[in-house]
């Protein structure tokens, strides 16, 4: 297949095609590696150098790289960039479109597809509608219609992919949950990790990482932390990411911030710790998301704490030792207690970034199939 992907160019604080990173690079490079060629063009809404990578892939597999820049208002510099996308989609000449990453880019694959009359795809990594670009005047409607009308949709999660099918009656929804690469996440020796980050050698550490927010949940992790320190005085709290200004963590000797770490040291961060935990509340981001450190947490073997809502209540329902209810302060003190004394590592099979990228190959293929077939690009 010739596949034409439509990406935002920063996804979770990083540049998709300078940084490789996570779902939105591996899955292109994963169908790329499978034998297709896959064309991947990423829209950047803030000012960054254009770029057009040519990554080395296993003939027949072909992976090419176009970055672009919106302008300094970024709906008023999407005539241009469409019609320099049109240009290149019909010299290209691809059998299908994949598309996601925003509402917006949802949008724009079904308007590209349209005008070119093939297929597309449509990939969630989260419940965009959650999301304040969705706010734009007339946006959300298109995006559902665009739903609606493509061949299939892949989403992160299980129940976001049941959202969908209330949205899209019909339209075949799969479960294609974010992952990690194996040979990165996996145990290190934890007084060398504690070491390398300069953390205190000894006494228990629970720690957090990511998005440090109140609107998921970070201030119950607080308060729970203030409760278990002041009767436990080898226990650390440990912060990786930016905190949120309208919920600052407290002053404490033993709350520790390490701001934002790099991708690769993250494994350290896991090994480093006595227990994870991944806050979230249930609102509508909360429930249709599929926190990627759940798996980079389980593949360093490091216990883990979960909110019992959305997909990580349905991972982890066979571990309970391992959730708590996202608004039971009670509960979620008793259950870092139990983690501490008496750690609970869950046994769940994670798949690769290859087994995703081939099940999301199966999807597209599908669509080609059910289209009818390769269709010539009009003008």
């Amino acid at each position: 297949m010739r596949i034409g992907v439509l990406w935002k160019r920063r996804y979770m604080g990083h540049d998709v095609i300078a940084d490789r990173y996570a779902r939105l690079y591996e899955l292109p490079s994963g169908l790329a590696e499978s034998g297709h060629a896959v064309r991947v063009f990423c829209l950047a809404y803030r000012r960054t150098s254009p770029v057009r990578r040519v990554d080395a892939i296993a003939a027949p597999g072909e992976l090419t790289w176009q970055g672009y820049n919106a302008g300094p208002f970024v709906i008023g510099g999407l005539p241009g960039y469409r019609r320099v996308v049109i240009t290149e989609l019909h010299a290209f000449k691809p059998d299908v479109l994949l598309g996601g990453s925003d509402a917006l880019h949802v949008v724009l694959t079904h308007s590209f597809a349209s005008r070119l009359s093939i297929p597309y795809v449509i990939d969630l990594y989260d419940n965009f509608e959650s999301f304040g670009l969705t706010r734009l005047p007339g946006l959300l409607p298109l995006y559902r219609r665009a739903l609606r009308q493509a061949r299939a949709i892949s989403a992160v999660s299980a129940s976001l992919a049941d959202y969908v099918r209330e949205l899209a009656p019909g339209v075949l929804a799969i479960a294609l949950e974010s992952t990690i690469d194996p040979r990165v996440f996996v145990p290190s020796d934890r007084r060398a990790a504690r070491d390398l980050l300069g953390l205190p050698a000894d006494g228990r550490l629970i720690g957090v990482c990511g998005g440090l927010d109140r609107s998921r949940g970070i201030g119950l992790v607080y308060r729970a932390f203030l409760q278990l320190a002041a009767s436990d005085p080898t226990l650390h709290l440990v912060l990786a990411g930016d905190p949120d200004p309208h919920e600052p963590p407290p002053d404490h000797p033993r709350l520790l911030k390490l701001g934002r770490i790099p991708h690769e040291r993250m494994p350290n961060f896991y090994s480093a710790l006595d227990l994870a935990l991944v806050p979230m509340l249930d609102t509508p981001f909360g429930r249709y998301a599929f926190p990627q450190k759940s798996y980079e947490i389980m593949g360093c073997r490091t216990p883990i704490l979960a909110a019992r809502v959305g997909a990580l209540a349905q991972t982890l329902a066979n571990y309970p030792d391992c959730l708590y209810a996202p608004d039971d302060q009670a509960e979620l003190e008793t259950r870092i207690r139990g983690q501490l004394t008496a750690p609970v590592i869950p046994q769940i099979e994670i798949p690769s970034w290859r087994e995703q990228a081939v099940r999301l190959e199966g999807v597209l293929a599908d669509a080609c199939g059910r289209f009818g077939g390769r269709r010539a690009c009009i003008s």
